[in-house]
């Protein structure tokens, strides 16, 4: 079996089921995974084999959103700014939290 170029594939998908079409299945993959994720939390469901599943199908749909938009080097870069802000945000809490004579991992 050959190696897939994922940016190949994603392009192909749009080129032959259109933009359109796929974006609304985004929208029903991201739908799925929210609805497992509940199922999950609220009903406590063992359900970890379908998260898996529907995580999958989102990160390739966005993968195709990002194809289709041609945003992937945007989102790369807003990305790593928000994983920035996030660190640094643990990092004061956890000095605020380790200030508070609690312990932290």
């Amino acid at each position: 079996m050959t190696e897939i170029n994922e940016e190949q594939l994603y392009q192909r998908a749009v080129k032959v089921w259109g933009k359109e079409p796929q974006m609304l299945q985004v929208i029903e993959e991201m739908s799925e995974l929210i609805k497992e994720i509940l199922k999950n939390i609220n009903r406590k469901k063992d359900n970890v084999a379908e998260i898996i599943e529907e995580a999958a199908d989102v990160e390739i749909m966005l993968g195709q959103l990002k194809c289709c938009y041609n945003i992937a080097d945007e989102i790369s870069a807003y990305k790593a700014e928000k994983l920035k802000l996030i660190e640094k945000r643990l990092n004061d809490w956890e000095k605020k939290e380790n200030g508070n004579g609690k312990e932290v991992a």
